[in-house]
């Protein structure tokens, strides 16, 4: 359920979010009739357990800067659907600076289950370049102060923001892996038509990450986030049809390039240790492109380390190596 800016003190430079999610912004009262008659939609299968176990997520704006009559009504909302059985959890996505204990009990004696803070980055500069409002350390208290409500926590990051460094990237990567959030997500920041940062690219004052350079950014950063076992949920912006994208990291397949140079990253890193020198890497078919990328691009790059590459195909007689 999106709530274009509502209850958004300000606006990011970055930000359109009718663009981002598909949704002009509407009142209040239109958006929770909406999603009521969606869950009554939902009803019949949940009941029948055809339809997958789903969750009620309030994403865009600012959750729990809305009134807090509306934040009882929606939470109110979801607590009627888990009763129902129509979902399993909820969840609402908020800035680090619009929560504090209080709020935080409000949401979980109201039936939420995370709480997503779109962090964007722990570094003070890029988050002053984007106007975010808030300092690193707010960020880090927020994220703590989730962790102690026990609430779930998840984390949202956005590389290559104004203002923002590779070793800026690589630091908010440690940091978010540090409160171990239950998720991540990562949004290489993209100059959409319609936002401040649109008009600062044009006049020259904000270069976006290249393509390479941002999946190989994310490559560490995943490897950073797996370690302490924290997955990243989502990687790159959703392919909305009419995204207005000016200029920036965009790609379809961004979070599978970004996954196997992380994987390419991680066996490198693994070769030194080992006592005899593999000849082969050994993957399944269905997982190629997860492994080698788009097209097989990185084929090459394990050659280089000494690898060749061989399939298996998955089959009812077991392994059929091919």
């Amino acid at each position: 359920m999106f709530l274009p800016f509502a209850g958004c003190p300000e606006r990011c430079v970055f930000c359109n979010q009718p663009a981002q999610t598909g949704q002009a912004q509407q009142p209040l009262e239109a958006l929770l009739a909406n999603a009521r008659q969606l869950l009554a939609a939902r009803a019949p299968q949940s009941a029948t357990a055809e339809g997958p176990r789903a969750e009620l997520a309030f994403y865009g704006g600012t959750f729990t800067a809305l009134p807090q009559h509306w934040r009882r009504e929606f939470l109110a909302l979801a607590t009627q659907a888990k009763a129902e059985g129509i979902i399993c959890r909820a969840r609402c996505s908020t800035r680090p600076d619009a929560i504090s204990p209080e709020i935080l009990e409000e949401l979980r004696q109201g039936g939420l289950d995370l709480v997503e803070l779109g962090v964007q980055s722990f570094a003070d500069a890029a988050l002053s370049a984007s106007q975010r409002g808030y300092s690193g350390a707010t960020a880090q208290k927020a994220c703590l102060l989730v962790r102690q409500s026990g609430l779930g926590l998840g984390i949202q990051l956005m590389p290559g923001m104004p203002g923002h460094t590779p070793t800026d990237f690589a630091r908010d990567a440690v940091l978010a892996a540090s409160f171990q959030p239950e998720l991540a997500r990562l949004y290489p920041c993209l100059v959409l038509s319609g936002t401040p940062l649109a008009e600062l690219w044009r006049g020259g004052e904000y270069t976006t990450w290249s393509l390479d350079h941002t999946v190989e950014a994310l490559a560490h950063a995943l490897l950073t986030l797996w370690a302490a076992g924290v997955p990243a949920a989502r990687i790159g912006l959703a392919e909305e049809d009419n995204l207005p994208v000016l200029a920036g990291p965009r790609h379809p397949a961004l979070g599978q390039m970004a996954r196997a140079q992380a994987l390419l990253l991680h066996i490198q890193a693994l070769l030194p240790s080992l006592s005899k020198a593999p000849n082969t890497l050994l993957l399944p078919r269905r997982l190629q492109g997860e492994a080698l990328g788009q097209g097989n691009v990185l084929a090459l790059s394990y050659a280089a380390l000494g690898l060749a590459i061989r399939m298996w195909d998955e089959n009812v007689l077991g392994l059929a190596l091919a």
